[in-house]
């Protein structure tokens, strides 16, 4: 699992309209990615909403989230038409689970994502991370007060 002090690994997805979205790229920010196991699940549905919902204030902090999950991007597209999701939805499907395999949440008996979370300084480096079963919902308000700290 990577740790904190670590640089995270790069990768490059497409997100719910097929564009490429390269994590090297975004350097010069903050970034927080979010990993979670299914699109249109309970929990995930709440988070993400939540995380649609705070979209405000990531930004005031100067972040970029990125959710990343083994979805389709056709899924992807569907549930964030659905659901009013306007931040970058990342699809790890193929090689299935690869971004969640480099940062050690993929759960291999699922065959999905569990419920990581990493925040990035501007040079990529993960400041904090906390990771959560399937079935346990994170906590976004420790992902904010790690921004604002």
């Amino acid at each position: 699992m990577i740790g904190v002090g670590n640089p995270a690994p790069d990768f490059t997805a497409r997100n719910q309209h097929g564009e490429s979205i390269a994590l090297a790229a975004l350097r010069g920010g903050p970034v927080v990615i979010v990993f979670y196991p299914w699109a249109f699940s309970r929990i995930c549905r709440g988070e993400l909403t939540a995380l649609r919902d705070d979209q405000a204030r990531f930004r005031s902090a100067g972040a970029r989230v990125l959710a990343v999950s083994c979805d389709s991007m056709f899924t992807l597209r569907a549930y964030a038409d659905a659901e009013g999701i306007d931040f970058d939805l990342l699809t790890d499907h193929w090689p299935h689970g690869a971004i969640a395999r480099a940062y050690g949440v993929f759960d291999v008996e699922a065959g999905c994502a569990l419920r990581g979370t990493f925040v990035l300084d501007a040079a990529g480096v993960v400041t904090w991370r906390a990771v959560n079963g399937i079935g346990e919902p994170r906590d976004l308000a420790d992902v904010l007060g790690r921004l604002a700290a």
